[in-house]
């Protein structure tokens, strides 16, 4: 049995409560949580009741407090400030929370709701590896997808590979001319590693040629378009969407290299996927879907042969959808895609996690589905979120400065590694729990402090910040959930057991049974909102609740047996609240650190 929504329980009983003195029965209520300088739980703001019982606010809150004290059993008491009835509810209804909380086994989690939602995340190309801006993605999709599920919708996980375009074509070149037939196994580099670094290596090519046509006195422009290495890559993507079998062929084969690099880094991250779909596919459907857009007259072509559509009529500009030479565009392909998942799925929602720099492209892919005569185009949405910065700048896959993924995550266990020693106490741990606990804390470490932030603002990452076992981070949370483990485990060994209804609440305890009790709308809001970090800070504030009280309140040393059990009671619920929080981030919590 899920515990009750406090405030919506208040707003009933006040709701009765207006009915009774005043003979309104949809008067207009509105209740928040009590601020922590007053003494209360919820607060009702007076002002409109005022004006419906003709009396002063003051009066009013009065009146409204003397008659929920005489006939709501659950209200223990009231005060009035100004225009505020700060409502007290009773020791008895906090320990009935704690026990509904402990009775339910799916705590913070909904019954089936009956929706399909689809989640596109990490999206990467497979002309370079993953890098931090990828792990935001990740870890951003991955995580609003678990939090979906707990909001009782039936989720698809997916994936699209931009595995095709003048990006791939870019580092296929490069390889053909620098390689000397290189491969991830002469060399024992990982395949999108190889694969990037001539990515790179057709950069620094593709500058000396523009640098060298400028000296001739072709204009900077000029010499951008017309650099041979550019030409080439430009005919190769060309022979490509032809069906060259040689280009095909090596086109397969280079995507073959990073498709297992790209895995081996989601297996480490800790994401996954239901579905995978590829460009490479799906962009002969978006061109068939512009070849109808042309005969209904939702596109034009203009007379180098390029298709587009005007969004004028929209506050847009006109958008290309067709190259005059026939090759597509990141639009063509989202056109195909969206329309093949909603006749495979037929989705509920389809949410796109990817940064802020592509907003206009998903507004304008709205708008043209909705030319289009797709209803369901309403059901896009686009969780927008910023860029992650280092404190030395920004990252540019080009020039070779990303953090790689697979560093950052090596660098991340080993500093957790590092960190953990220095505490000393795993000396009595075996060699293979050590190991496992320093991959918990290291990945625990840059997921939450990357999923904590806002997904729309820009952030900040310090992997040394990150790692702190004080604060707002990751392993705080995890070595309070171990410090939980760690009672737990000695209240055991003395035969004590956890029981709720054994003894009265204190203050503290209230305070904490309150924080579980908001859980449930915390997930409700984040699946809402779209924002694991609302469940990321709510897990911190619990953990930050906790360890006061654990630092202030004795729990084993307590000589009243009943106190001690109930005591535990919170404790474990306490601790299973965070372990659930985290699951939906996608941490896992060590019980001994």
């Amino acid at each position: 049995m899920c515990p009750m929504n406090v405030e919506l329980h208040v707003k009933q009983k006040v709701t009765d409560c207006v009915k009774a003195l005043y003979g309104s029965e949809d008067a207009p209520l509105q209740l928040q949580k009590t601020r922590k300088e007053f003494e209360g739980d919820v607060t009702l703001v007076l002002f409109s009741l005022a004006t419906l019982s003709g009396k002063s606010p003051e009066e009013a809150g009065a009146e409204i407090g003397e008659w929920l004290v005489a006939n709501v059993p659950q209200v223990a008491a009231f005060n009035v400030v100004k225009g505020f009835l700060n409502i007290k509810l009773s020791n008895d209804f906090w320990l009935a929370q704690l026990a509904q909380i402990a009775e339910d086994e799916s705590f913070g989690r909904f019954p089936p709701s009956g929706k399909t939602v689809m989640v596109e995340y990490s999206s990467p190309n497979t002309n370079k590896p993953l890098h931090l801006g990828h792990v935001r993605n990740n870890l951003l999709g991955y995580s609003l997808a678990k939090i979906l599920e707990a909001n009782g919708h039936q989720v698809i996980k997916v994936n699209l590979v931009n595995d095709r375009g003048i990006h791939i074509c870019k580092s296929m070149l490069a390889w053909q001319k620098f390689a000397n037939g290189e491969t991830p196994q002469s060399s024992g580099k990982k395949g999108d590693h190889l694969v990037g670094e001539y990515y790179v290596r057709f950069d620094k090519e593709y500058k000396r040629q523009v640098s060298a046509l400028r000296h001739t006195g072709v204009a900077e422009d000029e010499a951008k378009r017309q650099a041979p290495i550019l030409l080439e890559a430009q005919n190769m993507l060309l022979l490509w969407e032809q069906g060259n079998d040689d280009v095909f062929d090596l086109w397969e084969e280079m995507n073959g290299w990073v498709y297992e690099g790209f895995d081996a880094t989601y297996k480490k991250l800790g994401v996954s996927f239901d579905k995978t779909y590829y460009e490479s596919k799906t962009y002969l459907l978006g061109k068939e879907i512009v070849k109808e857009g042309l005969k209904k007259g939702v596109f034009f072509k203009k007379e180098d042969g390029a298709v587009w559509c005007d969004l004028s009529d929209n506050g847009f500009d006109q958008k290309l959808l067709l190259r005059s030479d026939g090759t597509s565009v990141y639009m063509t392909q989202d056109l195909g895609t969206a329309r093949q998942r909603f006749s495979e799925y037929n989705f509920s929602e389809l949410i796109y996690v990817v940064g802020s720099e592509q907003n206009y492209h998903f507004q304008v892919l709205k708008v043209i589905l909705k030319k289009l005569g797709y209803a369901w185009c309403d059901s896009i949405n686009h969780l927008s979120y910023g860029m992650v910065e280092l404190p030395d700048g920004k990252m540019k896959s080009r020039e070779g400065t990303v953090v790689d993924a697979d560093d950052l995550i090596d660098d991340m266990i080993a500093t957790a590694r590092e960190t953990s020693l220095e505490l000393g106490k795993l000396t009595d741990m075996p060699e293979d729990e050590q190991q496992q606990l320093f991959r918990m804390v290291g990945l625990g470490a840059l997921k939450y402090f990357i999923l904590k932030v806002d997904p729309k603002k820009t952030m900040l990452f310090d992997p040394k910040e990150s790692i702190d076992f004080n604060g707002n981070t990751g392993p705080f949370i995890q070595y309070t959930f171990a410090r939980i483990c760690s009672v737990l485990r000695k209240a055991r060994e003395q035969e004590l057991a956890p029981s709720v209804g054994a003894a009265d609440l204190g203050e503290r305890e209230v305070e904490l049974v309150k924080n579980l009790a908001d859980f449930p709308q915390v997930v409700a809001q984040a699946g809402t909102e779209h924002s694991p970090a609302l469940v990321a800070n709510y897990a911190f504030e619990l953990a930050k609740e906790f360890n006061q009280y654990y630092h202030d309140i004795p729990i084993l040393k307590e000589e009243d047996v009943a106190v001690k059990q109930q005591r535990l009671a919170l404790l474990e619920q306490v601790g299973k609240t965070l372990k659930t929080a985290m699951e939906l981030l996608g941490i896992e919590l060590p019980e001994r650190m």
